[in-house]
């Protein structure tokens, strides 16, 4: 594992990445550096980092891929792949979307928030990966539509992360009140709009009945949007409904819902800064 957090580095180090189910913690043995020389060449890596990193994480990755190596994105947000290859070149970057959810309890330690699914864009140069995580119990479906695996999971995104992060409440409280519930899935309806719009073909039918079906299923989970303003880091909301709004305006698509949780969420980390979470 490649990082940059030197608590979280030196947790792991010490620890493993300690998993916690339930009752039961498992620990699990990781090597770990923050320097990309140390790295040595690689066939495959996950990026997994916030969108606002994807450039770093990208020029560091030119020294860690082999020639024929390959980059997959799992991360949250519009754009990451557009960085990564031009970095990387086309072929050596590809995207997938998850909506496991999980929360960070420490650093190096994690509690699993809900199972979800691992979406990933055919490409060859994954079938050893797509092999490991099906042998690790994950469900994994392949598709060969790169817009419709980035937008599926940033309409989803849009109707969960930002209100739990204002909000300050875990995924699953959303369903707990009608009013939240609506305005997730407008948030969500306005996302798939624009997605629609640009000639996008989501992955799902029905983006409010798919929204409330991960909410459900993540019940528990802090959002990684809500993780990063309980922190004080900064958010991926730029990536999220600021994206939307701006694919929106050059659709003709009107966004009200998106931009005001994207210029709330601005808001709360604003006045977050300075102060302790």
């Amino acid at each position: 594992m490649l990082g940059s957090w030197p608590e979280g580095i030196k947790a792991l180090r010490a620890s493993g990445v300690i998993l916690v189910e339930g009752d039961k913690e498992t620990s699990f043995a990781i090597k770990v550096t923050d320097d990309p020389q140390a790295c040595g060449r690689h066939r495959l890596a996950l990026v997994l980092v916030k969108s606002w990193q994807t450039a770093r994480a990208a020029g560091q990755l030119r020294q860690c891929l082999t020639a024929d190596g390959v980059a997959l994105s799992l991360q949250n947000g519009y754009g990451n792949l557009q960085v990564l290859q031009e970095a990387l070149g086309a072929r050596r970057a590809t995207l997938g979307a998850t909506t496991a959810g999980a929360t960070l309890l420490a650093p190096g330690r994690v509690r699993a928030g809900g199972e979800g699914f691992i979406h990933l864009v055919a490409h060859e140069g994954l079938e050893p990966l797509v092999s490991i995580f099906r042998n690790a119990g994950f469900d994994i479906d392949v598709s060969d539509d790169v817009d419709s695996l980035m937008w599926g999971k940033l309409v989803i995104n849009a109707g969960i992360n930002p209100l739990t992060g204002i909000l300050g409440v875990p995924n699953g409280q959303l369903l707990e009140h009608a009013q939240l519930t609506e305005l997730m899935g407008a948030a969500a309806e306005e996302a798939a709009a624009v997605a629609h719009a640009l000639g996008v073909r989501l992955p799902y039918r029905d983006p409010t009945a798919m929204v409330t079906y991960i909410a459900r299923t993540t019940a528990v989970n802090h959002s990684s949007m809500l993780q990063d303003v309980m922190r004080g880091a900064p958010t991926e909301i730029e990536a999220i409904s600021g994206a939307i709004v701006r694919q929106g305006e050059q659709a003709g698509v009107p966004t009200p819902v998106n931009r005001v949780l994207w210029t709330l969420v601005s808001a709360v980390v604003s006045t977050r800064k300075g102060s302790r979470p």
